[in-house]
């Protein structure tokens, strides 16, 4: 995802020149911020550049570069506070898609009970 949206931007920028007639910008290089993941509970891995961070100063750092990338004000204070309220009574709550799960046919040799 981080190359593509770079390489995004980088395309709106280049139909923007021809647009306008400039000159097209410098050809496209992808700049390599890093990796993130989290591990478990107050646990992570972060490395960028020379920096390398691990356990609960990751945790914190992944969760504030998440928080920070969500679109709208709101939005950022309602993932944290439904993450603090998980992290709190140990939430794990299930993301499923259900909708239509009730009208689609049960596979053959199936009977529904």
């Amino acid at each position: 995802a981080p190359v593509a949206t770079q390489m995004g931007s980088y395309a709106a920028n280049v139909i923007v020149h021809r647009l306008q007639g400039k000159p097209p910008p410098k050809p496209f290089h992808y700049i390599d911020r890093g990796s993130m993941a989290t591990i478990g509970r107050s646990s992570a891995i972060a490395e960028t550049g020379r920096l390398k961070l691990w356990g609960f100063p990751a945790w914190l750092a992944w969760l504030f570069i998440h928080i920070m990338y969500l679109v709208g004000f709101g939005n950022r204070i309602l993932v944290l506070f439904q993450w603090a309220l998980n992290y709190v009574t140990r939430g794990r709550t299930a993301r499923l898609i259900t909708e239509g799960a009730a009208t689609r046919a049960e596979p053959p040799g199936r009977t529904a009970i």
